[in-house]
């Protein structure tokens, strides 16, 4: 029985760290990137034998990729787009998204975490300024939020895979886990500024959705909360433009 526990234990761990894109373009980029693990390639019935898929076809058989077949219904279903998916899935092992448990294991760090963000532009900018500045992982709920998808590949121009990405359920469940702690909401009613914040070893800044900011909920699990001082009357700032002041603050 124990045996049988770790073992779907393990399981449920590796699908856990399974991202899955879909698109033609998407899925010739990832596998001609060699650093990029991949577990299978999905494809539709429906798909003619040339042009991309055939270009496809060629990349996979050269890293031997596993290729599945499925009804043009089943691939929608992995894919979870009907619409943009062209016939085409891929699985892949990420080894930068992690369970958000895995922040306990850190002795120090820098994270931003994103309530509501619903934009993958957005996302996908976020995670780029997060990967070339001062920050040591990105939190993102599963619920409410967006999701990782061709679109966030594209704008974080290929960064997505070189900082951690901790997934939970919510944030309103995860921040009460993590101990010794200063959790900061960026909030333009603020009195406190970013600039004047002394740093701790352990800090988390929460950027919150694009038109109504950092939820009520999740402000109350906050230590304090952080404005970005603004001239001549500007009220804010985009939420990807908020990230790279704070994963640049600290040199």
């Amino acid at each position: 029985m124990q045996k049988d526990s770790q073992e779907y234990k393990d399981k449920k761990a590796f699908f856990e760290k399974i991202i899955t894109l879909y698109g033609r373009n998407v899925v010739i980029e990832i596998l001609q990137n060699k650093s990029i693990d991949i577990h299978k390639l999905h494809l539709s019935d429906s798909n003619k034998p040339d042009g991309a898929i055939k270009k496809i076809l060629l990349l996979a058989k050269q890293r031997n990729i596993e290729i599945v077949h499925h009804n043009k219904a089943a691939l929608s279903r992995i894919s979870k787009n009907a619409k943009q998916d062209q016939g085409v899935a891929i699985d892949i092992i990420s080894k930068t998204y992690l369970q958000v448990s895995s922040i306990k294991k850190l002795n120090s760090y820098r994270l931003i975490a994103l309530d509501g963000i619903h934009n993958p532009q957005n996302l996908g900018m976020i995670i780029r300024s997060c990967a070339a500045g001062n920050i040591d992982g990105i939190i993102l709920p599963k619920k409410n939020s967006a999701k990782i998808s061709p679109l966030v590949v594209k704008a974080s121009a290929g960064t997505l895979f070189k900082i951690p990405i901790y997934f939970c359920d919510t944030l309103e469940e995860t921040l009460p886990l993590l101990e010794d702690v200063n959790i900061y909401a960026l909030s333009s009613h603020s009195k406190n500024t970013l600039y004047s914040l002394q740093e701790g070893k352990k800090s988390i800044y929460i950027l919150g959705n694009e038109n109504e900011g950092v939820s009520k909920e999740v402000e109350k699990l906050c230590n304090d909360t952080l404005s970005i001082p603004m001239q001549r009357g500007v009220e804010s700032l985009n939420v990807a433009v908020t990230a790279s002041l704070i994963a640049f603050m600290k040199s």
